[in-house]
């Protein structure tokens, strides 16, 4: 029996649930705690029946020792430098963790430094990779592109010009290239590119490097208004979802448009949004069909469907952890789910947000930078609701100051910060209060 145990696979015997649990049932026989060990054993119809044993507490001691290599080893896949991870941290993951504290602070702590206004509802928003600028997009057709450290500065100093775009100030570029309203924003993984999907058919592409351009360098042309756009982390490809069920894949660089060559893997109503695993293994893609799809990155070909993740509501968002090991998902019964691919379930739902209980528009739920918290805005109180990621525990709400839905909302990737973007036409940039300074 000995040796049987030594030769075994860790990773083989976590996933014997069976062996598991017999081992947890036998701990707590040897522990004392035979009433819930054999409650235990009926629901898991244990047999044959379980004897008293300490083994489980050897496995757990022996597998400590090798826990943090094989962290080590997960965080490796991150790509991220020493600064970053000494910075952000690890992000979440249940395999490894109990109980841990939150170092980052809450979003209820967090306050407006700056306000932009379009003339149009503010639709869409987003961060580049580096955290250093921001974009916002419009349903006046326009999109701004806005220096963090200006706005920052500019909080401090309230009496400087406001002239657009005059020396130092936040809104660094304009850009006017569409028709319709500005649906979707993503900033290029490694070059001066901001994409942009619009209700015009259109994906636009702008080298925001040139402190003259007002109009894109390259246009996608597709057949139904853009909803949702996602770049390859290595920033050739761009996945698009549309009006339409079907899911695009365009080569950038040719134009060239892909999509699964097996009908039945698509979704059956429009794509809501879309996302890239961060180290492009997959993307996962939701829709208003209620569905979650995972999708193999390299074949284009859907690996995995949740079907009715949100009982049959719309799907709003779904975002990867950054890991790869989660997504997480918001739908319009107001719900936010975490769910682990590697089981296929939800493991935590967030609830406790929408007052009314169902949303009419779509919002996103999303991660703040440490993906110690779950962010997620109150249609109705134009609130924001937030939970400690791991426990789903509610924190302090947090009003966001808008005078209508909040239809877009991103969280910078490396820092205390957040913006959001509301049909009152204005996008308020976040901070956490006590690094502004009175």
């Amino acid at each position: 029996m000995r040796s049987e145990t030594n030769s075994a696979k860790p990773e083989m015997c976590i996933k014997n649930r069976d062996n598991l649990y017999r081992l947890i049932i036998s701990q707590l026989f040897y522990d004392g705690h035979s009433t819930i060990a054999s409650s235990l054993a009926t629901q898991v119809n244990a047999d044959p029946p379980c004897s008293p044993s300490d083994r489980l507490m050897s496995v757990v001691a022996k597998g400590l020792q090798h826990e943090t290599d094989r962290q080590k080893e997960s965080e490796q896949v991150l790509n991220l430098n020493p600064i970053q991870q000494m910075l952000i941290g690890p992000g979440i993951d249940l395999e490894f963790e109990t109980d841990v504290s939150c170092t980052a602070p809450e979003p209820s702590l967090y306050e407006t430094v700056y306000v932009t206004s379009h003339k149009g509802a503010c639709r869409a928003g987003a961060f580049s990779p580096d955290g250093q600028l921001i974009a916002t997009g419009s349903s006046d057709a326009s999109i701004k592109i806005l220096d963090v450290e200006r706005m920052l500065a500019k909080a401090h100093d309230i009496s400087s010009n406001d002239n657009q775009e005059g020396q130092g100030h936040p809104v660094i570029r304009t850009l006017y290239d569409h028709l319709e309203e500005v649906t979707c924003l993503e900033f290029h993984p490694n070059k001066p590119i901001l994409a942009s999907g619009s209700r015009d058919c259109h994906v636009k592409l702008f080298d925001y490097s040139k402190t003259s351009v007002k109009k894109a360098f390259k246009t996608i042309n597709d057949v139904e208004p853009i909803t949702c756009i996602s770049f390859h982390p290595l920033g050739d490809f761009l996945v698009m979802g549309t009006n339409s069920p079907v899911i695009r894949l365009y080569d950038i660089n040719t134009v060239q448009c892909y999509v699964c060559s097996l009908p039945t893997h698509q979704h059956t109503g429009p794509v809501t949004s879309i996302n890239y695993e961060p180290s492009a293994r997959y993307f996962v893609s939701s829709s208003r069909d209620g569905s979650i799809k995972l999708w193999d990155a390299v074949s284009n070909k859907c690996i995995n469907t949740f079907e009715k993740a949100h009982d049959g509501s719309q799907v709003c968002s779904v975002t990867f952890s950054r890991n790869g090991k989660y997504i997480l998902s918001s739908g319009k019964d107001s719900l936010v789910k975490l769910w682990e691919l590697s089981t296929s379930r939800c493991l935590i739902a967030y609830t406790g947000a929408g007052t009314t209980g169902k949303q009419e528009h779509r919002t996103q739920a999303l991660f703040n930078h440490t993906e110690e918290y779950v962010m997620f805005p109150d249609e109705a109180t134009t609130s924001l609701c937030a939970w400690n990621a791991r426990n789903a525990s509610r924190q302090q709400l947090l009003s966001l100051g808008h005078n209508g839905p909040i239809r877009s909302i991103v969280h910078s990737p490396n820092s205390a910060a957040f913006l959001t973007c509301s049909d009152d036409f204005r996008a308020r940039f976040w901070y956490r209060k006590h690094l502004i300074g009175a």
